[in-house]
């Protein structure tokens, strides 16, 4: 005689809440100032701009991109403005630092627009394994955003998850 296998997980109150979900699609670029610097450290303030002017800033057309400098340079803070400037024509948004400053900052404009009071008193599980590159930071913010209304917080997956937050009975 064979025992039914039931589905407990499906069959419960947890509430999967997957980071995945908000992920702003798009394509994300990267774009290291340091090609116009002499010999990649030294900016040329004349050089650079005229290096911004004569550059193809169409490439970007409606994309995510991230600007940062791959050598150890001082650059002013100004190069990096005037350079997000060229930009705003042509990229969705643009960010000062790496792909992981990017991606938290899609977050930082999806995740306070959510409406969290669906979780209200349910256990929620913050789906861990993601496919897309999701940063810790969306994490936090996401189970900042869900604590006033769960009932507990869990992080992984349903078999095996790990306790986070739990409220306080009242």
């Amino acid at each position: 005689m064979e025992e039914e296998i039931i589905n407990r997980v499906a069959n419960s109150a947890l509430e999967v809440f997957d980071l995945e979900d908000y992920y702003t699609k798009g394509i994300r670029s990267q774009l290291d100032i340091s090609q116009w610097l002499l010999e990649g450290f030294l900016l040329k303030e004349k050089d650079f701009r005229e290096a911004l002017k004569s550059y193809d800033w169409t490439q970007y057309q409606n994309q995510y991109v991230a600007v940062y400098c791959s050598t150890d340079a001082i650059v002013p803070a100004w190069a990096m403005i005037l350079v997000s400037l060229h930009l705003k024509p042509y990229a969705a948004k643009t960010v000062t630092g790496s792909l992981e400053d990017l991606e938290t900052a899609l977050y930082q404009e999806v995740l306070p627009t959510l409406d969290y009071t669906s979780y209200k008193d349910k256990p929620v599980i913050l789906k861990g394994c993601s496919k897309k590159p999701v940063p810790m930071s969306a994490y936090i913010m996401a189970a900042q955003r869900l604590q006033p209304f769960a009932k507990s917080i869990m992080y992984g997956e349903a078999c095996s998850a790990v306790p986070l937050f739990k409220a306080v009975k009242s």
